[in-house]
């Protein structure tokens, strides 16, 4: 075997490939032409996102290129990438984050959380997962919190002595790039798959789902419990020596008053801040998206008369747009050929349900759920799978509802980065490689697959979410 192909990543692409050009060659009688040529790319560009074999914004031109030759949809299904409100929100986040950099609230606001979680960085990384927990209570947006927090904690990282690269700014970062994402969609309105889920749920079949019974339901596995085990596994990943310099520092408490003085420019900073933030907790008072609430925000820092971004000096990272609007485009193309709700039946046809065998049908859906998001990313599988929510119920003997909660089990436990919007927005914000991050979310996704899944069912059937509907 050529040495190449003795790493795994090579091996998967070029199984990937090979069944990709087999859906070609042998057509699936059951999908028409277009649908055909539509899974043959998504059996291409998933792969290749999923293993970085080459730059992941180099897949998104592929995919935009050959979508677009092949005809497989028009041009502004392709594109609609760039007109979601997330790839809007990724560059608000890029502009405010630059503005907390550059007049030095950042550091003002590292070092309040230096000073609060002083003594060890095991504290540390404990005390910021919880934190960007709770976060979820308070922002609708995982990218709000994202675009306010990261450049805060890159400053406390800096601060600190924790070099880009060393295990303590990676293990900062991502206690805060995945702990205020991937636990928080315990809380009803804190994620956009969340709100395509609620969304569906009550457009088709008139359930709406309640923030306090959604919270029982989810939060005390998914939230709570997966933020200890984030935390426990960032510590085990990305260790920190006790000798380290960074860490003899953290542990002592600096001397000085615990909320910061500001200066002229941080106070504008922060007033543009809380300004955003309460807009963004208000959104369903005044009906602004985040998105364009981020970027008005944006375009006020950027103002020359502002004087807190310089406009000259803007530099955005355009490779990381394209991705997220590839994305994007590729879920939006999944959803409307059909072929979403093709693969749904094909898991469906691989992982069986059987009336009465609760255990059996739960673990089912899950997992159709969890492979779902592969091809749909977080925010597509919601959207392919409540249609047929009503079809599963049948099959399984559960409730409608009961099915369309085990959805969550699947968009909780994403094992890619690209799979995220917010992670990649993350992952461009901080320079943070993506390999280091899956060092992190894969070993998250198969405890969640394999542990905490099974105690969610525990949980559940102490809830009464299995009696007959």
């Amino acid at each position: 075997m050529p040495a190449l192909l003795r790493q795994p990543k090579y091996l998967i692409l070029l199984l990937m490939l090979c069944l990709s050009a087999s859906v070609l060659l042998f057509p699936i009688a059951d999908l028409t032409t277009a649908q055909n040529h539509t899974l043959a790319l998504v059996l291409l560009v998933v792969p290749l996102w999923s293993t970085g074999v080459i730059p992941e914004f180099l897949t998104a031109l592929v995919f935009f290129l050959l979508a677009i030759l092949a005809g497989l949809a028009p041009p502004s299904l392709v594109f609609s990438g760039f007109s979601s409100t997330a790839l809007w929100l990724i560059f608000a986040g890029g502009v405010m984050g630059m503005g907390i950099q550059t007049t030095g609230l950042g550091d003002r606001l590292a070092t309040f959380l230096q000073q609060v979680l002083a003594g060890s960085y095991r504290r540390m990384i404990f005390g910021l997962v919880l934190i960007s927990l709770m976060l979820g209570f308070l922002m609708p947006s995982s990218m709000g919190r994202l675009i306010m927090m990261l450049p805060i904690v890159m400053a406390l990282a800096t601060r600190l002595g924790f070099e880009p690269g060393s295990n303590g700014r990676t293990g900062i970062i991502l206690a805060v790039a995945i702990g205020a994402h991937i636990p928080t969609v315990s809380i009803l309105p804190s994620n956009i798959p969340n709100m395509v889920l609620s969304g569906a749920a009550e457009s088709l079949y008139g359930i709406q789902l309640g923030f306090t019974e959604y919270l029982i339901l989810h939060f005390p596995i998914l939230g709570l419990m997966k933020s200890l085990v984030l935390a426990m596994l960032i510590l085990k990943v990305y260790p920190v020596a006790s000798t380290d310099p960074a860490a003899l520092k953290l542990a002592q408490r600096e001397e000085g008053p615990l909320f910061p003085h500001l200066n002229g420019l941080q106070k504008r900073m922060m007033t543009i801040m809380l300004a955003a933030l309460a807009l963004w907790l208000t959104d369903d008072i005044h009906g602004i998206s985040p998105a364009w609430v981020g970027l008005a925000a944006a375009v006020l820092l950027l103002l020359p008369k502002v004087g807190l971004v310089d406009a000259q000096k803007f530099n955005m990272n355009v490779t990381m747009l394209l991705l997220i609007a590839g994305v994007l485009g590729l879920g939006a193309l999944i959803n409307s050929s059909g072929v979403g709700q093709w693969l749904a039946q094909q898991l469906e046809i691989a992982l069986p349900m059987e009336k009465g065998n609760n255990l059996h049908n739960f673990l089912s859906l899950a997992a159709i759920a969890f492979l779902s998001t592969l091809p749909t990313t977080q925010a597509g599988s919601p959207a392919m799978l409540t249609p047929m929510a009503q079809h599963f119920a049948d099959s399984s003997g559960l409730s409608v509802y009961t099915v369309l909660m085990t959805q969550v089990m699947g968009y909780a436990n994403i094992m890619f980065p690209y799979q995220s919007g917010p992670l990649m927005m993350a992952i461009a914000l901080t320079g943070e490689a993506s390999v280091r991050v899956l060092k992190v979310m894969m070993p998250l996704a198969l405890i969640g697959l394999l542990v905490l899944v099974p105690l969610d069912y525990l949980w559940w059937e102490a809830l009464g979410m299995f009696q007959h509907p």
